[in-house]
């Protein structure tokens, strides 16, 4: 048998194989971004926000249930077979979307594209945190995350140019049908468990147990509570930003290449940035670091309401996507951190619980309040909750 070693450079082979499945897993994400907020308008005639984000309220619920699951699952039965499992979940997306009568067959598929995420997603990231060891967890973090989220941004990016081409339906959705068929393959035939890593680093780990891993890791433990009210208020904003981004630049009189390209440019930034900001947050303060990165969101969400120019909205789409890339790899390195090897995948597990709630919260929240006083207010509220996050890090984060 051979000998387990822990790090990025021994486990090169699979770490990067986890990176591929998990772009797949983005672009499953990317398919919906740019254009289910116009099949809604166009071929539905749902008019009210509230009913267009219920696809984000679902998927936001049952991701977040996934997400919890998968950890408190995968000490158990083990992450490939969770990850396989997503997979399955996944295999009727793109044709429902494709086929859909009505929207309850796009709520349907968004509830089966939730655990698809959660379990798939959840799984590539506890996996790769198993097999890098402590060193790199930002660096990997940041790897992993930069491969879903970039494939988020180019899938955003040509679902809109081939919705603008040819049509909201079918031809986008067919992307879909060739990310299920190779996340599926790839996640049976060649990536491996990493249940034997947790072993190994076990044995010279010194972080003491958490008592209750649930309700530390959801606000108790200072360090662990500020970092997943953060995650939520991140996923909120992200969640405003998907489904009512759209609509205000629709509203601003925005074609949709033109729609296609600023939506796709915020998750494309998001994901390069995070390959340079996974290893800062190995090297530099965790607790600034999520500061500066929820202030800028905040700030550039802020922003969004008097900018009207085409060139405004891309540079406040970049600066949403730096502020992003700097919080999100630390967020998933600094619960490791916090965690013993044997807790983590609970832990990280009860973490996305929490942020990926954030999506149905802020995808109710916003369209309520798009609904009774329209699209602007909604992006205030949702701005002082980003630059109020930042200060809870502030004031109550160790380190």
């Amino acid at each position: 048998m051979n000998e387990i070693k822990l790090g990025l450079k021994e486990n090169w082979k699979q770490f990067f194989l986890l990176v591929i499945v998990n772009a797949f897993v983005g672009g499953m994400v990317g398919l919906e971004r740019t254009i289910l907020p116009e099949i809604a308008e166009e071929e539905f005639n749902i008019l009210a926000k509230t009913a267009i984000l219920s696809f984000i309220i679902v998927f936001g619920i049952s991701k977040a249930v996934a997400n919890y699951f998968t950890g408190a699952l995968a000490n158990k039965f083990g992450r490939r077979k969770l990850l396989i499992l997503g997979w399955v979940f996944a295999i009727p997306v793109p044709l429902i979307l494709i086929y859909a009568q009505n929207w309850n067959w796009i709520i349907f598929a968004n509830i089966l594209l939730g655990i698809n995420q959660g379990l798939a997603w959840s799984s590539t990231v506890v996996m790769k945190i198993d097999l890098v060891g402590e060193k790199n967890r930002g660096l990997a973090m940041g790897i992993n995350e930069s491969a879903g989220y970039l494939a988020v941004g180019a899938v955003a990016f040509l679902t809109g140019w081939m919705a603008g081409e040819h049509g909201l339906r079918p031809y986008p959705f067919y992307l879909g049908i060739g990310f299920v068929a190779l996340g599926l393959f790839t996640s049976i035939f060649l990536v491996k468990d990493t249940l034997q890593f947790v072993a190994q680093e076990t044995k010279s780990s010194s972080v003491k147990k958490l008592k209750n891993i649930f309700w530390e890791t959801s606000w108790k433990d200072n360090n662990l509570g500020s970092i997943t009210q953060a995650g939520l208020i991140n996923n909120l904003n992200d969640g405003m930003i998907w489904g009512i981004f759209p609509m205000l630049l629709a509203a601003r009189k925005f074609d949709l290449h033109q729609i296609g390209i600023i939506v796709a440019i915020y998750p494309a930034v998001w994901g390069i940035g995070q390959l340079f900001t996974g290893k800062m947050a190995d090297i530099l303060n965790k607790k600034m670091m999520l500061f500066f990165g929820m202030l800028m969101q905040g700030v550039a969400l802020l922003l969004l309401i008097w900018a009207k120019e085409y060139y405004a909205l891309i540079i406040l789409a970049i600066l949403l996507g730096i502020g992003t890339a700097i919080v999100y790899p630390t967020f998933l390195a600094g619960i490791a951190e916090h965690t013993h090897p044997e807790q983590r995948a609970k832990s990280i597990g009860v973490f996305r619980l929490w942020r990926d709630s954030g999506y149905a919260i802020g995808a109710i929240l916003t369209g309520i309040i798009a609904d009774f006083w329209g699209i602007l207010p909604s992006v205030y509220v949702i701005s002082f909750l980003t630059i109020l996050s930042a200060f809870v890090i502030l004031l109550r984060m160790d380190r």
